[in-house]
């Protein structure tokens, strides 16, 4: 489901989504890609990442090659 809050602030995604490094806590999974507030317009469908499951907590997402680190 799209974020609720994507729509309140026009300017706060208004580049296209990019392959950053995002740092996640444990508080965070079960990971999913987008995350939260992810622009809407420029979004990929819903991949959960198993990124307890990952010998060194790295993950990438096979859609927009953004790596995740728990």
């Amino acid at each position: 489901m799209p974020s609720p809050n994507t729509g309140k602030d026009p300017m706060a995604h208004a580049v296209a989504n990019q392959a950053p490094k995002i740092k996640v806590t444990k508080q965070d999974l079960p990971l999913h890609c987008p995350m939260p507030g992810t622009a809407l317009w420029a979004s990929h469908p819903r991949v959960y990442l198993p990124i307890e499951d990952t010998p060194d907590g790295k993950i990438i997402c096979p859609y927009c090659s953004t790596e995740f680190t728990l």
